[in-house]
């Protein structure tokens, strides 16, 4: 039954949204879309076809909608947990994650959404290049350009601290 496939699928499609959104918010927003559309459309939907990978073409594709009509609004502030922890022991490792997330939310949607599938996700290189409708020689050189343009950013803030 696709509806017992879709929720085991929950964790990886909620990490998913929240690496490309940055925000719970919006990644929860994001899964409810994607979980919409998909159930309310499960018979096109080929069975014996990734779900998974079906399920994230949703998912990028409503993000892309969201990123265009944000685009059209006011800009995004910063949510109100970003300051939550200041001082805290807890205060270097989030330093850091919020460093990798700058880094990460620095880089085009493609190179996001790669780094996202592929680092993240941990697809193999053929579905995320199916997920994301490109030829798998263009996924992994968006892959290598996002790992470099992620150790760059890295490194200089490295330098600037």
């Amino acid at each position: 039954m696709i509806q017992q496939e879709i929720a085991a699928l929950l964790p990886r499609l909620r990490r998913f949204a929240r690496t490309i959104t940055y925000n719970r918010e919006d990644a929860d927003d994001l899964v409810q879309i994607a979980l919409e559309r998909g159930l309310g459309r499960s018979e096109q939907w080929e069975p014996g076809t990734r779900l998974d990978s079906w399920l994230f073409r949703i998912m990028k594709n409503a993000w892309i909608d969201e990123v265009r009509s944000r685009m059209r609004r006011d800009a995004v502030f910063e949510p109100e947990e970003a300051g939550e922890h200041v001082g805290d022991d807890y205060a270097e490792a989030h330093q850091q994650r919020m460093a990798i997330q700058q880094a990460v939310s620095r880089l085009s949607d493609e190179h996001r959404m790669v780094v996202a599938l592929v680092l993240v996700d941990g697809l193999p290189y053929k579905e995320a290049a199916e997920v994301l409708e490109i030829p798998i020689g263009t996924l992994t050189s968006r892959l290598v350009r996002a790992r470099a343009a992620l150790q760059e950013l890295l490194s200089d803030q490295a330098r600037k601290v």
